[in-house]
């Protein structure tokens, strides 16, 4: 039964690798732009006409460089854009950050304190005080951890000028990374999240929005009940994803540069922490059978699956090629999405796979999650409730007297 089980698991996980091999050949047909219609309009908005955009950044805490991921959002190649800046509290980290920033770049940038807190997602409680105060025509959520090129607003601006066009997001490449905890992130996110984006949109025509960068028309906004429509959810730019089609429609366009995701100093433990929330998040999107289908993304937790149930020479060699197998994917990608690898550092991708698997096996059975100091249950569709308070054992009473 074991050693049946164990070449199951084998034929899993080659299964698992052809997977990830389209997904290679996605990612690189989209970042070269195969097969892709051509955009409407010049390539570029002139200043003339070209529509007012606010782009939305959401603080919370000093993320790693933050100071050099706003300069990145000072001089962008657009004639008309505003940086608003917000945060819950004049006593957040960044908050001195961002005045900082504001003095280095006069007039680019302006800071927003938090109204109220209508709803159960902190984040989105932020952009509900941002949208209301912007002035732009166009709207663009940009995470507080995120670096752009200077092209960014101008290919958000010619992707939305197509009225078909709903809603932009953009893949995603890791940069930065001093510690091995950020080195798994970036490999995760060059070797995961980006080809899993774009192999999801142009292979099976499914909008994955990922809220690190998305960009909308103001008037769709509002189309769809404005940020207040998910003010009660985990997964807003998921969700908003699946609403831009529903009810408006209109297409999800993936733009074709990713923006960069700084991550420095994230330990492993870090790194788990992250992926056990988006397991989760995940499970509560997909339902519990699509999760579990999701470990056929990881071949080498499957492989090493193989090895523990019938170790011998066959099983132990077939786990190493596995691995070698999903290093070299991770460093394809990531030579695609940064123009360079990772290097002998790309050894790790096998170290992240079985942490992500140990994160996916917590999603099988949780339904909390710990978010910015909030203890929340996720429930279907990722709408978020209270978590109920744990019964304390039974030297609860004494604790409370004292």
């Amino acid at each position: 039964m074991a050693v049946a089980l164990s070449s199951l698991l084998l034929a899993a996980a080659l299964g698992g690798l052809l997977l990830l091999a389209g997904q290679y050949l996605a990612l690189r047909g989209h970042l070269r732009g195969a097969s892709r219609p051509p955009l409407p309009g010049p390539p570029r908005p002139s200043g003339e006409g070209a529509p007012v955009v606010s782009v939305l950044k959401p603080l919370c805490g000093a993320d790693d460089d933050l100071a050099a991921n706003l300069d990145t959002f000072a001089a962008l190649d657009y004639p008309d854009y505003e940086v608003l800046l917000g945060v819950r509290s004049p006593r957040d980290p960044a908050c001195a950050v961002a005045r900082a920033a504001m003095a280095r770049h006069p007039g680019r940038f302006r800071l927003c304190l938090q109204r109220g807190e209508p709803g159960m997602n902190p984040k989105v409680n932020q952009l509900l005080t941002l949208a209301r105060v912007a002035r732009g025509e166009l709207l663009v959520v940009s995470d507080s951890n995120v670096q752009v090129h200077p092209d960014y607003l101008a290919e958000i601006a010619v992707l939305l000028r197509d009225p078909a066009v709903g809603l932009v997001t953009h893949p995603i490449v890791g940069v930065g990374e001093e510690r091995l905890g950020s080195v798994l992130d970036g490999l995760q996110l060059a070797g995961g999240v980006a080809p899993g984006v774009v192999a999801a949109k142009r292979l099976a025509g499914h909008d994955i929005v990922v809220g690190k960068s998305m960009a909308f028309r103001r008037s769709d906004l509002d189309a769809l009940g404005g940020f207040a429509a998910v003010k009660d959810v985990l997964a807003e730019d998921f969700v908003l994803g699946r609403m831009v089609p529903a009810v408006l429609g209109k297409r999800v366009a993936v733009a074709r540069r990713p923006v960069r995701n700084v991550s420095q100093r994230r330990s492993v433990a870090d790194f788990f922490s992250r992926y056990q929330r988006w397991s989760v998040l995940q499970r509560a999107l997909a339902g519990p059978a699509l999760h579990a289908a999701q470990g056929l993304l990881n071949p080498t937790l499957l492989a090493t699956g193989a090895a523990a149930l019938a170790p011998c020479p066959r099983t132990l060699g077939a786990l190493a090629a596995v691995a070698a197998a999903r290093a070299l994917h991770d460093e394809g990608c990531a030579r695609l999405l940064r123009g360079r690898g990772y290097g002998l550092a790309a050894a790790a991708a096998p170290v992240k796979d079985l942490v992500l698997g140990a994160a996916w096996a917590h999603g099988l059975f949780a339904r909390e999650v710990v978010w910015r100091g909030n203890r929340l249950r996720v429930l279907p569709g990722s709408r978020l409730e209270p978590a109920r308070p744990r019964r304390l054992g039974r030297a609860a009473p004494a604790a409370r007297a004292a």
